[in-house]
């Protein structure tokens, strides 16, 4: 299996980081493959604009869900997004790491889904839920808020992405893994979290081959 972890934090030392260290380490002893889109280290534009379509198909105006059909047909995206669209692509699950800022994701991960998951490469006319384009690929949000949260809080701040994005373009959508609070706890109780992560994953994928230690890490 292959494995795209979308990582959306600012700070290589927080908790999240970790959460994507735990998560690589873990599948790839587990004998997938794993790659990484660090948005923030790649610098990643969360701003939709004319630069996302080197040959516009109507310089004049700037219809986006158009331009995004052409550019798929053509194959002319902007190379960021060309990219993207190939991990996207490998992948058979896509992991979603990131902290819950304003009942959302931070902007720059925003930026990715409305660049990204385009007319034409993610979803159409007809071609949304169950027949999006990206149906056979699952996707899980692992995210951490920053005090406690219930399940049901989780998923009612979170529905709109599940939901209105992900299963929208025809992902097969995991239950959200979630950790509340990460700055308030002991470094015990954070590597607690990272060892349960580390958990799920293995029943998620199948068994854990060659377990690895999680380190320690600073909460974020």
């Amino acid at each position: 299996m292959h494995v795209l972890i979308v990582h959306a934090h600012p700070e290589p030392l927080s908790f999240n980081a970790a959460m994507t260290r735990t998560a690589a380490d873990t599948l790839e002893a587990s004998g997938h493959t794993v790659e990484v889109s660090d948005l923030y280290a790649m610098q990643f534009n969360p701003v939709a604009g004319w630069h996302d379509f080197p040959q516009a198909a109507d310089p004049s105006f700037l219809h986006y869900q158009r331009e995004q059909k052409d550019a798929f047909e053509r194959q002319a995206y902007a190379p960021e997004i060309a990219r993207e669209h190939d991990k996207l692509t490998r992948a058979d699950l896509v992991i979603f790491q990131f902290p819950v800022w304003w009942r959302s994701s931070p902007a720059i991960l925003k930026g990715w889904f409305d660049r990204v998951l385009g007319v034409g490469f993610a979803y159409g006319a007809g071609r949304v839920y169950s027949t999006g384009e990206l149906q056979g690929r699952r996707a899980l949000l692992s995210v951490t808020f920053g005090g406690p949260t219930t399940p049901a809080e989780a998923t009612e701040v979170l529905h709109q992405m599940l939901d209105g994005i992900l299963a929208f373009v025809g992902f097969e959508v995991l239950p959200p893994f979630v950790v509340g609070g990460p700055r308030r706890l002991t470094a015990d109780d954070r590597e607690a979290e990272l060892q349960r992560y580390r958990q799920s994953l293995v029943t998620l994928t199948g068994g854990l081959t060659h377990p690895q230690p999680a380190g320690t890490w600073v909460p974020s």
